[in-house]
């Protein structure tokens, strides 16, 4: 019988200095001798997370919260925004001097230059400035897209645009994202292509784009530093992943 663990990446497998703790390295490891399958569920784009499959070698993996996977090395599904539902957003954006990025499977496209809160969410992910081209959209694929706004604007723009979700990661950023689009599904896609039953399958997450993820698997594990609404979905809590908290959840588990 097939098990698999589904594993978000940042403050989960990465810690809070962007690195991935060397007791979370070798319970992965030692889950695979297992006989567990491992995989990436990541609100990041596929080039962003390229270390991470090397280092864990990891061959399976969700990227853009459900909007491109791959299975063994294979993109087997992609979704976007529909090109007119996102140049309204744009535009109503721009109204507001709220900028977006696009990024699809090899970079990111910041629409304005030097933007302070494009700036300050990028530094979290240690990811440098975008190059600029505010109509890359309209004539390449985009997987996700990123809106720059703060938190007391967000409620206009899930009133607006009721077709879309829009996901929050950092106190100046939300991704956006299909209505039905989530970790869940990507999840079920992939699960669908391997017959693996949901009550084989545990995930791993600690951020608001985590919550369906963890809701939808047999066992759902909010990290200790996870959002409180985070936690509040969980089946089961581990500590901070700064203090080794998959390592120890996972042996708790028994994966391990």
């Amino acid at each position: 019988m097939t098990k698999i663990l589904f594993f978000d990446i940042d403050g989960t497998l990465y810690n809070s200095e962007k690195k991935i703790p060397a007791s979370s390295k070798d319970a992965i490891k030692e889950a695979r001798k297992n006989g567990y399958e491992i995989a990436i569920a990541t609100g990041r784009a596929p080039f962003m997370i390229q270390p991470i499959i090397d280092e864990l070698e990891i061959d399976t993996y969700i990227t853009f919260n459900g909007q491109y996977i791959v299975y063994k090395g294979e993109v087997i599904f992609t979704d976007s925004i529909p090109k007119e539902e996102l140049t309204k957003i744009i535009q109503f954006g721009q109204e507001r001097n709220h900028p977006v990025v696009f990024i699809d499977d090899e970079k990111m496209i910041a629409t304005i230059e030097n933007d302070e809160f494009i700036q300050k969410s990028l530094n979290t992910l240690k990811h440098p400035y975008p190059s600029i081209d505010p109509s890359f959209y309209e004539t390449n694929n985009v997987y996700q897209t990123l809106i720059f706004m703060e938190v007391k604007d967000e409620k206009i723009y899930t009133k607006q645009f009721p077709n879309v979700k829009f996901i929050r990661w950092h106190p100046f950023s939300c991704d956006i994202l299909p209505k039905d689009g989530s970790k869940a599904r990507g999840i079920q896609i992939l699960l669908n292509k391997m017959n693996i039953s949901l009550s084989n399958v545990y995930a791993f997450g600690d951020g608001l784009n985590d919550i369906e993820m963890l809701q939808a698997v047999g066992t759902g594990v909010a990290m200790g530093n996870a959002h409180v609404k985070v936690k509040a979905v969980a089946d089961v809590i581990a500590e901070h992943v700064d203090e080794g908290g998959l390592a120890k959840i996972m042996k708790e588990l028994k994966i391990i």
